[in-house]
C-alpha cells in the first residue's frame, strides 16, 4: 500500500463488560450482554458505527448492488394487477403501480372487468410520512361495507387497529391501539374481535371484543391465557358463523368457538388441550358439523368430524383417515367436496374428495421438483378451486379448475418483462446421506451454461425448525446469481416437515443437531457430485436458518467461503433462559426448557452459535439485524459478530448492518426490499468473487 492510499478503517469494538451467569452448576461470562439495553445512548452509536464500517466495506460493490436492482426492476411487472376473489357480488384484487412501494387492495362488481374499481386501502397513503410500515389484517364484514385494519409504523409488530367505511373511504372513530394480528367480525357487523400482547413479553395473550362507535377503554375481555407457553390467535370460520379462537404452543393446541350471531356469549371449548396433541376446526356450512384436523393417534394428521350441538371427542368420526408417509396439512371445505393440501417425499400435492362417493384425484402437476398449494377460496358454493404453482423455472400460475368435471384454466402467469427462457436453466432434485444414513432432499437450480465440474459458486440455503417446510419455488432475484453461473440450493432438512411430521420430530428438542449434521451432509454432497467447492460454497439462513448457519459455521468452518445470516437466532442458550423475551416460553416445546431441565441445557448451550465461537479460520460473514425485532433481539448479531471478529483467524470480512428503522422482516416497501437483497447477493458474489470471477453476467446468460 502506498502512503497516499487511505488505511483501512478497523472494525468497531464494543467494550468488554463482563457479567457473569449461572444455570445448573454451570457459570459463565458474557462480555458483551451490555447491548441488549436499547435506551443505552452507547448501544445506537455502536450500532451506527457498524453500519458505517461496512458501508465502507461494501462501497466498492455499489455498482453491482445498482446493478441487481436493476435487474430485479427489470424482470418485475411493477404496474400488475392480482387475479380478483369472488366473494358474492364483488371481486377484491390487489395492484401495484410503477414508482410505488406498496399495493393498492381494492374491488369491483364480479363478472364486470370494466366495472369502476372501490379503493379499500391504498397503503401507499397510509405508509406516508413514515420509515416503515407494515399492514398487520385486513378484514370485511359480513355486509362488505365496512373493512378493519392494522397498521405497524416500526416494526415492532404492535399494532394500530382502524375500520374504514367501503362506500366513503373515511375511517371511524374508532381506534384501537397495541393490537396483535388477527381479527374477527361478527355476523351483524357490529363487533370486532383482536388480540392483545402481553406486556413484557410481547406474548398474544388476550382476545378482545370492540363494539363499533364505542371507546377502545371500554372493549371487554374476552379470553385470557395465563401459560406462558401458548399464544392466541382470532379468526372466523369460512362459513362467517362462529368466532375461533385459537390456544396453542408448538407441540398443543386447543380451539373455542363463539357464534358470530351471538358475539356475548361464552366461548364454548371444542376439546380440551392435552400435551402433544394438536388440531384446529372449521364449519361445513352445507353439512352444518365441525371438521377436525388433528394429530390425534395420527402423526400425519387426519380430518374427524362432529355434530354442532355435540363436540365431546366421542362423537367425532373419520372423514379422512391418516395417509402412512403422506402428511395433511390442511383442508378447505366446499358444498360438494373437499380439498385436501399434503405432503410426502418432499412434494407437495393437492387432493380432491367427491363428498358424495367418497371418490378422489389427486391434481396434475409438471414437475417433481415444484409447489403446488390451494390459494385463496372462501365461497362454498363456488364450482372451481383456486390454487397456485410454480417451480424454480416456472414463474408462478393461477389455475381455477373444476371440482366435478376437472376442467383447469389458468387465469395468470407471473410476467418477467425483460424475458424469461425456462429451457436456460435446470432444476433437480438431489439426495444427501446424513451421518446416520437418512436420506435428505435438496432442490437444486443452475444455468444450463453452468459447468457442473465444481467450479461454480453455489448458495446453500436452510431453515429446518417449527415443521416449516421450504418449498422450492420462482423468484426473479436469484435470476441475478443463477445468470452469473451460481448454483441455488434449498437444503430439506429434518426441523422442517417436507418428509412428513416425523421429519419435524427427529429435528427439534434433543435431536435438534439433526439439522446441523444434516446440513453439513447436504454441503458435503453437492462438493462431491461437482456443483461446487468449498472455496465457492455459501450457506445462508435467516431468524431460526441464522441458527442453522451459525452452528454449521462452528461445526465446519472449513467447509463454506461465507456465511450470510438475516436477523439470525444465534445467542440461543441466552434467550432461552429468558422467559421475560418475546417467543422464548413459547418455544421451550421447540428447543427445550433450559432454565428447568440441566439436559436441555447443556444440548442448547452444545450447539448456541454464540456460545461456541471458537478460534478457528471462519468464513467471511455477512448479518442483518433490525433493532426493533421482537422476535430475534438485536444483540443476538451483534454480540456474536464480536465475538466472531475476536476469534476468526482466517482474516475474512465479519460484517454488521442493522436496520434502525425497522423488524424482524427488514426495510419495507418493494424497493427498500430490493435494495436489500441487492446488498446481499453482491455480498455474496463478493465472497467468492477473488476465487472464480462472477461479478459481471457471463455471455449468453440473461433471460
Amino acid at each position: 500500500m502506498s502512503d497516499s492510499e487511505p488505511t483501512p478503517p478497523s472494525a468497531p469494538k464494543a467494550p468488554r463488560r463482563p457479567a457473569s451467569f449461572t444455570a445448573h452448576g454451570q457459570t459463565w461470562n458474557d462480555d458483551w450482554s451490555w447491548l441488549r439495553d436499547k435506551t443505552n445512548p452507547e448501544v445506537t452509536e455502536h450500532l451506527n458505527n457498524e453500519n458505517a464500517f461496512t458501508d465502507e466495506a461494501v462501497a466498492h460493490l455499489r455498482p453491482l448492488r445498482d446493478r441487481i436492482v436493476q435487474e430485479i426492476k427489470s424482470r418485475t411487472k411493477e404496474t400488475d394487477l392480482s387475479v380478483p376473489v369472488r366473494r358474492g357480488e364483488w371481486e377484491y384484487f390487489r395492484r401495484t403501480e410503477e414508482g410505488k412501494s406498496y399495493p393498492i387492495l381494492a374491488r369491483r362488481r364480479a363478472g364486470e372487468p370494466t366495472a369502476p374499481e372501490v379503493v379499500l386501502l391504498d397503503l401507499n397513503a397510509e405508509a406516508e410520512g413514515y420509515e416503515f410500515f407494515d399492514l398487520g389484517g385486513a378484514s370485511l364484514n359480513a355486509a362488505q361495507t365496512q373493512i378493519a385494519f392494522s397498521v405497524d409504523n416500526a416494526g415492532d409488530e404492535h399494532y394500530k387497529l382502524h375500520i374504514r367505511d367501503i362506500a366513503t373511504g373515511e375511517n371511524l372513530p374508532d381506534v384501537v391501539e397495541n393490537v396483535a394480528e388477527g381479527l374477527a367480525w361478527s355476523l351483524d357487523g357490529s363487533v370486532l374481535f383482536y388480540t392483545r400482547r402481553e406486556e413484557g413479553t410481547d406474548r398474544p395473550h388476550q382476545v378482545w371484543r370492540h363494539e363499533l362507535g364505542t371507546a377502545a377503554d371500554s372493549d371487554a375481555l374476552v379470553f385470557q391465557e395465563p401459560n406462558p407457553e401458548y399464544y392466541v390467535s382470532v379468526e372466523s370460520t369460512k362459513s362467517k358463523q362462529y368466532i375461533v379462537i385459537g390456544v396453542g404452543s408448538t407441540d398443543t393446541t386447543e380451539e373455542l368457538l363463539i357464534p358470530s350471531t351471538d358475539p356475548t356469549a361464552v366461548p364454548k371449548l371444542v376439546e380440551p388441550r392435552r400435551p402433544g396433541i394438536k388440531y384446529s376446526v372449521d364449519h361445513d356450512l352445507v353439512r352444518d358439523r365441525l371438521l377436525i384436523h388433528t394429530d390425534e393417534s395420527a402423526p400425519n394428521w387426519r380430518v374427524m368430524a362432529a355434530p354442532m350441538n355435540d363436540w365431546s371427542q366421542t362423537a367425532w368420526t373419520e372423514v379422512v383417515p391418516e395417509r402412512p408417509g403422506t402428511l395433511l396439512e390442511g383442508f378447505e371445505v366446499f358444498r360438494d367436496h373437499l380439498v385436501l393440501q399434503e405432503r410426502g417425499n418432499a412434494e407437495t400435492n393437492i387432493r380432491v374428495i367427491t363428498l358424495a362417493d367418497s371418490s378422489e384425484r389427486i391434481l396434475n402437476k409438471l414437475d417433481v421438483v415444484s409447489t403446488i398449494g390451494i390459494g385463496e377460496n372462501p365461497e362454498f358454493d363456488s364450482p372451481t378451486l383456486r390454487f397456485s404453482y410454480t417451480s424454480p423455472r416456472t414463474p408462478t400460475m393461477i389455475h381455477d379448475e373444476n371440482l366435478a368435471t376437472g376442467d383447469r384454466v389458468l387465469l395468470k402467469q407471473q410476467e418477467v418483462p425483460s424475458g424469461f427462457d425456462p429451457e436456460k436453466y435446470v432444476a433437480s432434485r438431489l439426495w444427501a446421506t446424513a451421518n446416520d444414513g437418512t436420506k435428505v432432499p435438496m432442490s437444486v437450480v443452475h444455468h444450463t451454461d453452468t459447468a457442473l465440474d465444481g467450479t461454480a459458486p453455489a448458495i446453500l440455503y436452510g431453515y429446518g425448525s417449527y415443521g416449516i417446510s421450504e418449498d422450492p419455488s420462482f423468484g426473479v432475484a436469484y435470476l441475478s446469481l443463477l445468470d452469473r453461473g451460481f448454483v441455488w440450493i434449498d437444503t430439506h432438512i429434518r426441523g422442517g416437515s417436507e418428509m412428513g411430521r416425523s421429519w419435524y420430530y427427529d429435528g427439534r428438542l434433543e435431536k435438534k443437531t439433526n439439522s446441523f449434521t444434516d446440513f453439513i451432509a447436504c454441503a458435503e454432497h453437492a462438493i462431491a457430485e461437482g456443483y461446487t467447492s468449498s472455496d465457492r460454497l455459501i450457506s445462508y439462513g435467516g431468524s431460526a436458518g441464522g441458527l442453522l448457519v451459525g452452528a454449521t459455521a462452528n461445526m465446519r468452518p472449513d467447509l463454506f467461503a461465507g456465511v450470510v445470516a438475516s436477523v439470525p437466532f444465534v445467542d440461543a442458550m441466552n434467550t432461552m433462559l429468558d422467559p421475560t423475551l418475546p417467543l422464548t416460553t413459547f418455544e421451550y416445546t421447540e428447543w427445550g426448557n433450559p432454565t428447568d431441565d440441566p439436559v436441555a441445557f447443556a444440548l442448547i448451550r452444545s450447539y448456541s452459535p454464540y456460545e461456541q465461537v471458537h478460534d478457528a479460520a471462519y468464513p467471511a460473514f455477512f448479518v442483518r439485524a433490525g433493532l426493533n425485532d421482537p422476535r430475534v433481539g438485536y444483540w443476538e448479531p451483534a454480540k456474536w459478530v464480536q465475538k466472531l471478529r475476536e476469534h476468526t483467524t482466517s482474516g475474512r470480512p465479519v460484517l454488521l448492518r442493522t436496520e434502525m428503522g425497522a423488524g424482524h422482516q427488514g426495510p419495507s416497501g418493494r424497493y427498500a426490499a430490493w435494495e436489500t437483497q441487492a446488498e446481499t447477493y453482491a455480498a455474496m458474489i463478493d465472497m467468492v468473487d477473488a476465487v472464480c470471477r462472477v461479478n459481471e453476467l457471463h455471455p449468453g446468460r440473461a433471460a
